[in-house]
């Protein structure tokens, strides 16, 4: 099972809010609820099911590129 996120980019590093955003799982039978998870939230999602977090990049910009 493979769980992959995202940084938020209105998120950074000690400001006490969720930094990433679940984009989707593959395989298993897990059901994530929340919007916005914190990186302790998913270690232990990961540890309890066996899966594997893949840690998608950001282009940094915010921009469209394939409009």
């Amino acid at each position: 099972m493979k769980i992959f996120v995202r940084e938020r980019s209105r998120s950074e590093e000690g400001t006490r809010r969720p930094r990433f955003r679940v984009v989707g799982v593959q395989g298993g039978d897990l059901k994530i609820y929340a919007k916005r998870v914190r990186k302790c939230e998913l270690n232990v999602l990961a540890e309890q099911t066996g899966a594997e977090i893949v840690y998608l990049p950001r282009d940094g910009e915010g921009s469209n590129k394939n409009a």
